[in-house]
């Protein structure tokens, strides 16, 4: 795209350290570069001397959010765990931290923090083992609405429906059924199918008036 000399880019980084370098070439080049979805890594930024705007949620807050929904259904002291997505990733750090900050707040036994790729596979794999590892597990906070579709098909196959509650994170069409039944208590949205729009307006604006900020974008929660 720099070598097509576009005028902006605007990017959702699946790493947030990885492409600060490509994405200082870009600026260098006189590009415009909007940040979305996922923060960029703010120190990689300051070691390459970049400051590039980010435009999305507030991960922490929507996990928090999402995860004080689950922790008012339990007592305190009851056992829980979290999957998590790319450690790297801005977003799955984020999350965890705000599922942490629900956990704590509502005195909950946080009893594995694991990461599940952000794939429904992996989390079906780690959901499994800490079924096991665990018989006294209350509850499991996913980092992504794939992710706890995972869970759930490990909670059912291990007979526990309604013994082990379920948040997620990004209100995709798959988990309706399941907010509804109650399978997933929780999730949010973050509004995903905005969130280009917002990037590519704050592109546009940049570009006229040579100016560019931080914007926060709306996470709601969402529950039956």
């Amino acid at each position: 795209m720099v070598a097509m000399r576009v005028a902006a880019i605007v990017i959702a980084p699946a790493d947030s350290k990885a492409l600060v370098p490509v994405l200082k070439r870009a600026l260098d080049a006189g590009v415009v570069v909007i940040n979305i979805d996922n923060r960029l890594d703010a120190a990689a930024m300051k070691d390459a001397g970049i400051s590039i705007p980010f435009v999305g949620p507030d991960n922490r807050a929507g996990a928090k959010a999402v995860g004080t929904v689950v922790a008012a259904k339990l007592s305190r002291g009851d056992e829980v765990a979290i999957i998590e997505g790319i450690p790297t990733a801005d977003n799955g750090r984020q999350r965890r931290l705000g599922f942490e900050d629900a956990v704590n707040e509502a005195g909950l036994k946080l009893v594995s923090v694991q990461s599940g790729q952000w794939e429904m596979e992996k989390a079906n794999t780690i959901a499994n083992a800490l079924l096991t590892a665990h018989p006294n597990l209350k509850a499991i906070f996913c980092g992504n609405d794939n992710m706890a579709l995972g869970a759930v098909a490990a909670i059912r196959s291990a007979g526990r429906e309604g013994k082990v509650l379920v948040a997620g994170f990004d209100n995709i069409k798959a988990v309706q059924p399941l907010i509804q039944s109650g399978a997933i208590v929780a999730t949010a949205n973050q509004h995903g199918d905005q969130l280009a729009v917002f990037g590519i307006e704050a592109a546009l604006s940049a570009l006229q008036t040579k100016q560019a900020a931080d914007r926060a974008t709306p996470v709601d929660v969402v529950t039956r």
